[in-house]
This record gives structure tokens, C-alpha cells and sequence, in this order.
């Protein structure tokens, strides 16, 4: 568990209703974010609501993952995932916080936490991909430690791929 005066981050199960509104929350808002950019109009309500049925994140799940709900001031206020890609990479994933909560520190709070939990699983290595529209999230994993790498997948919506081993933690 990591904390601060007012944030709290504690592993959740990833199908705990707190776990589903804030996956519900982060979905929608990366989801818009894209259509509006690229063709102008939010999310269809349909295409929302079956791509948030697919991608349950039961992959976050243990042994080999985790989900980290962050609370600011006992409020669910935002997320991270790792999953264990292989024995010694970790991927970060649904990293986001509520925007009204943006600017308090908890992103950086959940990506540490999520680092932590990394090491746990026995991971020495986090990567990470991101779109090129998400600045804020460049920023912050750049501002973390994090490099630009190679592509390490395929997924159609990613631009940027980054990485950050976790022997040496200088936080």
C-alpha cells in the first residue's frame, strides 16, 4: 500500500465495483478523446459499451497481475494495471486519473505503486505503450524515467512505446 496525506493506492480486485466505474471512466475518456480527433464525434454508445465488456482486465488479475485503485481523501479517484508479460517485463496499463483530480500527484503515486507491484511479481523491466494525442501521460512517464523504445506490439491505437528498468528506484 503506498500513501500520502491525502492519496491512498491499494491493490483492488479488477472486477470490484469501484474497479469497474473507474475502467468505465478512463474507457470512455480515452475512447472520446480519440474519435473526437480523428473523425470528429464521441464514442458510439454501443461500440462503448462492447469494448468495455471485452476488455474486462482480468489480466490484472493474480498470480500474475495487478490492479492499483488509487482514493484521494477516501474517493476513488483513479488507476493503474501491470500485468506480467514475461518472467522479467512488466506491462503498465490503465494508468488515469479522474481529470477534476489531475495536478494532485496521484498518477505519479500509481505508477510507483505499479512499479512496486512489478517488482513484486518479479519483473526487473516496465513497458509501456501510449497514443501520441495522451501528451499529459508522455509527460509524466518521460518526467518518471521512462525512454522511448521500439514498438514492443502491435496495437493498432499505440504511437509511443516506452520503458523503464526497476533495479534502481530514485524516487
Amino acid at each position: 500500500m503506498t500513501t500520502s496525506p491525502t492519496w491512498t493506492i491499494t491493490a483492488e480486485p479488477f472486477d470490484a465495483p469501484v474497479a469497474r466505474a473507474l475502467w468505465r471512466a478512463y474507457y470512455t475518456e480515452v475512447s472520446d478523446r480519440y474519435y473526437l480527433l480523428h473523425e470528429g464525434r464521441r464514442t458510439d454508445p454501443v461500440e462503448l459499451e462492447r469494448e468495455i465488456a471485452a476488455r474486462t482486465g482480468a489480466e490484472l488479475a493474480p498470480p500474475g497481475g495487478r490492479l492499483l485503485v488509487g482514493r484521494y481523501s477516501g474517493e476513488p479517484a483513479g488507476t493503474a494495471g501491470v500485468r506480467l508479460r514475461d518472467a522479467g517485463t512488466a506491462e503498465l496499463t490503465r494508468v488515469f486519473v479522474r481529470a477534476e483530480l489531475r495536478g494532485r500527484g496521484g498518477a505519479a503515486l500509481l505508477v510507483r505503486g505499479a512499479e512496486d507491484a512489478a517488482r513484486a511479481l518479479g519483473a526487473g523491466r516496465m513497458i509501456l505503450d501510449t497514443r501520441g494525442d495522451l501528451v499529459e501521460a508522455r509527460a509524466l512517464y518521460a518526467r518518471l524515467g521512462y525512454t522511448e523504445t521500439e514498438p514492443h506490439n502491435a496495437d493498432p491505437y499505440a504511437d509511443h512505446w516506452f520503458g523503464k528498468s526497476l533495479g534502481q528506484d530514485l524516487r
